[in-house]
């Protein structure tokens, strides 16, 4: 897929991702009732986020590469060269960003007594450093799984999604748990709160420094793959 259908995978799934996780909470407490402090609707409510994060992967491999998450998109680029790293930055992340934020913008719309997203309930610089290490754990285990598993949708789909929920329930309490800059910017956008340093600090400069260090650290633990080693990864991709 060339770089326009690229771009317009991102924002089309970065529209969705904003989407998901409300229409999971709408039908898990709306339509079968569960209450939010009920243990088997929290239990409900985990399982359909990881089908929900099945689909999404399923639909980033039928657009053959598109993204919802800045983060994923950017360790791709730093680790595709400076042309691809330069794409990512000024184009596919940006674009990410937009659809985020018209996607809570059409939530909003359509459900106005929905929640305002994420809250920061500690302080700027423990919630930035929530944020880093849960980004940093994240990225070197979808790194590690595209280099051990790199041909099993299922395996990878499976660790990577029960991976991510979990990180997500270990900082919920803090920040959110959320790993994902563009899905926050659509909500604090939302809010006016875009542009604050808490919002700048903590969802976006903690989680892009801890993206850049676990690639650094993942190809300086790893060794990058030869030729022969990418031959058979191609195939099974």
């Amino acid at each position: 897929m060339g770089r326009i259908g690229i771009v317009v995978s991102d924002f089309v799934l970065s529209f969705m991702w904003t989407w998901a996780g409300v229409l999971v909470n709408i039908l898990v407490h709306g339509v079968l009732g569960f209450s939010r402090k009920d243990t088997t609707g929290e239990i409900v409510r985990y399982l359909f986020s990881v089908i929900s994060m099945f689909v999404f992967a399923f639909l980033q491999k039928l657009s053959r590469g598109g993204l919802y998450n800045p983060l994923t998109a950017l360790a791709a680029g730093v680790t595709g060269g400076f042309g691809s790293f330069i794409f990512t930055v000024l184009v596919r992340i940006p674009v990410e960003v937009i659809g985020s934020i018209l996607g809570v913008k059409h939530i909003i719309h359509v459900f106005p007594e929905i929640g305002k997203g994420p809250k920061l309930n500690v302080a700027i610089h423990h919630g930035a450093l929530t944020e880093g290490v849960l980004t940093f754990f994240i990225v070197m285990l979808s790194m590690g799984l595209a280099r051990k598993i790199p041909g099993s949708f299922f395996m990878k789909t499976w660790i990577g999604s029960i991976a991510k929920l979990t990180l997500h329930v270990l900082g919920a309490d803090l920040t959110g748990g959320c790993m994902n800059p563009a899905a926050v910017m659509g909500w604090a956008y939302a809010r006016g709160e875009h542009i604050t340093q808490e919002h700048l600090l903590v969802y976006w400069l903690g989680p892009i420094k801890a993206t850049l260090l676990a690639v650094w650290f993942f190809n300086v633990v790893f060794k990058p793959l030869t030729e022969e080693q990418e031959k058979p990864k191609a195939k099974t991709d």
